[in-house]
């Protein structure tokens, strides 16, 4: 029996995952006691910790009681789903992780059915016992019923439950009995994950996971399913296609011990592990023998649902802050991504400088968009467009199932801006004050559906959705209904002459920021477009007349997020994305052009 677990932690957004993965690091005696330790240990890139979501899954193992487990934290949110399916293939068992007063939330729907399609033995943690009000009993049924309802087998849903708060870093059997560590959930993961397969041999590892280090290069990670590895060995790498044939040799080979990893002179079956050395591999080949090579299945991931238009930066101001601006520098940055993010697609353009980009949601594709700033990019983004597709001669578009959880008294709010949206209510339930509420709407509908739901609820709606699958499409849905301010021309703005155009709608720039003709400043209070001159400033004179140097009351600039603006401009606009700001802009930046332009499409109507 190897002493060995492999174990992937899945759920919902926001359940708790990498804190409990942080009490189980500290469990593991990972550090020093004096070592100053902090939280969130796996959240290491800035983004993770500003957002304070997972966006990549990462690898860790701990000791306890003479077994080593192998833990990957995965993404909680749907638009990373293509992470969580791709490392799946690397663990013997899940932990489910609920939390004891929302209970199963949509990705917790999602990524469960994922594993145990992929026969994964699941462990149920009801996480947040220690909140007011929290329902652990209930939450363990209703986990049991989503299992069912996802055809579970026997053996998967005769699963242990163990409860406890990662927060407050003690797991235990039973919730009004709390304890004073993690031991009662470590020894959940022994007893009941299986250890992994032993396969006598030759060796055959699928390459699930990838990393880069600028000293080795690409670095190949997965877990080994069958015979051994040596370093120094010589290999075939094949190909997703299965037809391709590389041979190749391990430079080093590497076991994760701790949060690092550690160099061996050999691995056993069952063992997740690293390769340096392995040239030209992608997500999902295999490494097997030199002389009888055999692939194994590729990974499956779903189809993405959402496409947007990545060109270079050709506005005035192009090339004043970013270090990477032209259609050469775009094309292979997104090149690289492919190779580690596998739920992305990129296809060339209608022109030679731009590229359609496919992704999973506004999110995905927005972490995207801002990695790349961070890195030296500048780039321009067109509208977000769901993929349409023709299913038995039929259009489809994707359909998402959408839950809000928000205050009793602004539930009828939601319902009205969803239905919209052409969202369908299936189920509402109230929890204490709050009532849950779930949709089926298209994902069309839920573009620039949060922004506004946060508007209209001050804040309260709590709201989530996953992918159901492509139904047919549901007809035109009116999406924003207010036209843009348009500067006139290029330069400072005033104060003086916003103050004065502060009744044509609200404005996205504060007074002495550099604009340009072109530039959407603003949000008209009419359905069409206004051009406005922001740049005009006030003429002095050297009389004094009562009353007209009052001081002078501006409204607050509204300021976006990128996904904010993403969902917020029309079809006819791009977000503008340096490494020092975000502008957005009508494509044709020439007013008459602009005319001419509307003219031609109205009479070819």
């Amino acid at each position: 029996m190897q002493k060995i677990r492999n174990i992937a932690i899945i759920a919902h957004v926001d359940h708790g995952k990498t804190t409990l993965v942080d009490k189980m690091i500290y469990q593991g005696n990972l550090f020093r006691e004096t070592e100053n330790k902090g939280d969130l240990l796996l959240d290491n890139n800035d983004l993770e910790r500003e957002r304070g979501i997972t966006i990549l899954a990462k690898n860790v193992s701990v000791h306890y009681k003479d077994y080593k487990i192998n833990i990957i934290d995965t993404p909680g949110h749907a638009d990373f789903g293509g992470e969580v399916e791709r490392v799946l293939n690397m663990a013997d068992g899940v932990l489910l992780l609920v939390d004891a007063f929302e209970g199963t939330m949509p990705q917790t729907r999602f990524v469960l059915q994922k594993a145990l399609a992929l026969g994964k033995k699941p462990i149920v943690v009801v996480n947040k016992v220690d909140k007011t009000n929290c329902r652990p009993d209930f939450v363990y049924e209703q986990v049991f019923d989503l299992m069912f309802s996802l055809d579970a087998t026997e053996e998967q849903l005769d699963f242990t439950v163990v409860y406890g708060s990662a927060k407050q870093g003690w797991m235990s059997t039973d919730w009004h009995k709390p304890t004073t560590d993690i031991t009662p959930l470590l020894d959940a993961i022994i007893k009941d994950i299986p250890a992994p397969k032993i396969q006598e041999g030759t060796p055959q590892m699928l390459i699930t996971s990838l990393e880069y280090s600028s000293y080795v290069g690409r670095i190949a990670i997965g877990k080994l399913t069958r015979g051994k590895l040596k370093s120094g060995m010589a290999v075939t790498l094949c190909k997703r296609d299965g037809e391709t044939m590389v041979k190749s040799r391990i430079k080093d080979l590497m076991i994760f011990e701790g949060m690092g990893k550690q160099k061996v002179e050999e691995v056993e079956c069952g063992e997740i592990c690293a390769l340096v050395g392995i040239e030209g591999f992608e997500i999902g080949d295999t490494i097997a023998d030199f002389e009888n090579p055999e692939a194994l299945a590729p990974i499956a991931i779903d189809e993405p649902t959402m496409s947007m238009l990545f060109t270079i930066n050709d506005s005035p101001f192009f090339g004043r802050d970013g270090k990477y601006v032209t259609s050469r520098h775009i094309k292979e940055r997104l090149d690289r991504e492919l190779e580690k993010n596998l739920a992305l697609r990129v296809q060339p353009g209608l022109t030679a400088d731009s590229f359609v980009v496919f992704g999973r949601g506004v999110l995905h594709l927005s972490v995207l968009i801002e990695t790349m700033r961070r890195e030296g990019y500048e780039l321009q983004v067109g509208q977000p467009k769901v993929i349409i597709k023709e299913i038995n001669g039929v259009k489809c578009e994707p359909v998402e199932e959408l839950t809000i959880d928000l205050p009793e008294e602004l539930s009828g709010k939601a319902i009205e801006m969803v239905n919209r949206r052409k969202g369908t209510m299936t189920n509402m339930e109230h929890r204490n004050e709050r009532v849950h509420l779930t949709f089926d709407i298209p994902s069309r509908g839920i573009i620039g559906l949060r922004s506004n739901l946060l508007t209209a609820t001050a804040g309260e709606a709590v709201m989530a959705h996953r992918l159901k699958g492509f139904e047919p499409y549901m007809g035109e849905i009116e999406m924003r209904t207010n036209g843009s301010l348009i500067a006139m021309e290029a330069g400072d703005t005033f104060a003086y002459a916003i103050n004065k155009l502060q009744d044509r709608g609200r404005f996205f720039i504060d007074p002495g920021e550099e604009v340009y003709a072109g530039q959407v400043i603003g949000e008209s209070t009419r359905q069409d477009d206004i051009v406005i001159n922001v740049c005009k400033s006030k003429k002095l004179t050297n009389m004094r007349a009562s009353g007209s140097d009052d001081k002078v009351n501006i409204a607050p600039a509204v300021k976006f997020s990128l996904e904010e603006a993403l969902e917020y401009i029309q079809e006819d606009e791009y977000v503008e994305v340096t490494p020092k700001s975000m502008r957005l802009r009508k494509i044709i930046l020439d007013e008459t052009e602009r005319k001419r332009k509307n003219k031609a499409a109205a009479t070819a109507e």
